[in-house]
């Protein structure tokens, strides 16, 4: 128990104290010690802690993501050989990230212009929205001069396409998407978290390790009238196929027929060929033909603003009039979305696009990336085609941009992994941007054994 003075002055003990309890004078609740009265105050015990469950106990643990776990797997492997095929980002010959010399000149002039970290409007920088839709279409198109594009700063292509798919949720309920099969591994998850809901059409053929066009048209065909139509503008992730010029037209005019509107992911413009002109020829096919498209664009591979997240998203309407209502309702979605984008990356790209000697200097690393990369593609074709003769490879080279599909299965891909320390998704792809011509043997070798030993 606790004791508690009555009196004001501190207790002296002198000698053993006195103590008396329970005396009839004494009253109730206090004890006398060396003839003063204390109050006793009853010890309470410790509380009992609760324990409660936590309010996310059914809150499952996610699935590593499939192309980002590859690259930590590649960091945790110790095995001197390993080669990360896995991520799209370019590397040098060195197998060494690399920042655009463009880039660095125009990050110092926008350092010396002493530019402030002021909130951008919602739609984002209006410099980069004009360089970014004149890129896409021509700066002499009809749909730019007659202002029928609707183009939205956006956070990269991800956050693009995320913010098309929130207008088509609320704008378009009853629309459907069509995606292609096999498609990038993320835009599944884009339209599953917009509530839109997606179906896919065929696009790779196994046997021949190209493009199914008939399976493709039949599907497009049957897409339900006014679905929406995703089309990777070019170099097709994760198979590297696109489809020719004719049959660029000849999906056109399908998707005409049939009332579908297009909605491209233009994801490397001028990374693929290394004409920034020769990479939008679908994109202005369709916007010259009339369509009303979206399109979803990035700059994290051809100006290799990876970290940036700079893109943007550009409806095609039929109107001015129907383009400013798009635009505004995006503005709207995008503002308790994220409220606005960010401005460094989108001032790197209006420099680079509006100085014409930086734009010269960027078409110039562009062709040196897309050259790099057909550099690498056409020594693997080489070295499977000497040390394999029994399979025609060519498909290797038929393909276009940083991605080529391998064939590989599922378990051939694993073997790659675990007996030659190869990083890549399962799905058989890998990504060139991350392969030297010094290891092209040394992939192949892998490729020709897990393709031959492992079914």
């Amino acid at each position: 128990m606790a004791l508690s003075s009555t009196s004001a002055s501190p207790v002296a003990l002198r000698g053993p104290p006195k103590l008396t309890i329970g005396s009839a004078n004494r009253r109730a609740g206090f004890i006398s010690l060396n003839g003063k009265d204390h109050q006793v105050r009853p010890c309470v015990p410790p509380m009992a802690i609760a324990v409660k469950s936590s309010r996310f106990e059914e809150v499952a643990m996610a699935p590593a993501d499939p192309i980002l776990g590859v690259s930590e797997a590649f960091k945790a492997s110790t095995n001197e050989k390993k080669l990360n095929l896995g991520v799209g980002a370019y590397r040098t010959e060195d197998l060494q990230p690399y920042v655009l010399h463009v880039v660095k000149k125009a990050e110092k002039l926008m350092l010396e212009k002493g530019e402030n970290k002021e909130y951008l409007p919602i739609e984002g920088l209006a410099a980069f929205n004009k360089a970014t839709a004149e890129l896409l279409f021509g700066a002499d198109n009809p749909v730019i001069k007659s202002q029928r594009v609707a183009t939205v700063q956006g956070l990269s292509g991800t956050g693009s396409l995320r913010l098309a798919a929130a207008f088509i949720q609320r704008y378009c309920p009853d629309s459907k998407v069509l995606i292609s099969s096999p498609t990038w591994g993320n835009h599944k998850n884009i339209f599953n978290d917009a509530g839109v809901p997606w179906s896919e059409y065929r696009y790779y053929d196994p046997k021949t390790v190209g493009l199914d066009f008939d399976g493709m048209l039949a599907d497009i065909k049957a897409a339900p009238e006014g679905s929406f139509i995703l089309l990777h503008g070019c170099a097709h992730n994760p198979t590297g196929i696109d489809p020719t010029k004719e049959q660029w037209k000849i999906i056109a005019d399908v998707m005409q027929e049939k009332n579908l509107t297009p909605f491209f992911d233009v994801a490397y413009q001028g990374f693929a060929s290394g004409s920034l002109d020769e990479d939008a020829y679908s994109v202005r096919l369709f916007v010259e033909r009339g369509f009303e498209v979206f399109i979803a664009q990035s700059y994290s591979k051809n100006l290799g603003l990876y970290a940036e997240r700079i893109g943007a998203i550009n409806v095609v309407c039929s109107s001015s009039d129907a383009a400013n209502r798009v635009k505004s309702q995006l503005k709207r979605l995008a503002r308790p979305m994220y409220s606005n984008p960010p401005i460094h990356g989108a001032r790197i790209v209006a420099s680079v696009v509006g100085d014409p000697v930086l734009f010269k200097e960027w078409k110039a690393e562009m062709e040196m990336m897309a050259g790099r990369i057909k550099g690498v593609r056409e020594r693997l074709y080489c070295d499977l085609s000497q040390k394999d003769k029994t399979k025609d490879w060519s498909y290797i080279l038929k393909q276009i941009g940083m991605f080529s599909y391998t064939g590989l299965n599922r378990a051939q891909s694993d073997n790659m992994t675990d007996k030659w320390h190869i990083y890549m998704t399962k799905d058989g792809r890998i990504s060139l941007a991350g392969l030297s011509l010094a290891k092209c043997e040394y992939l192949a070798d892998a490729i020709i054994d897990s393709y031959h030993n492992v079914q």
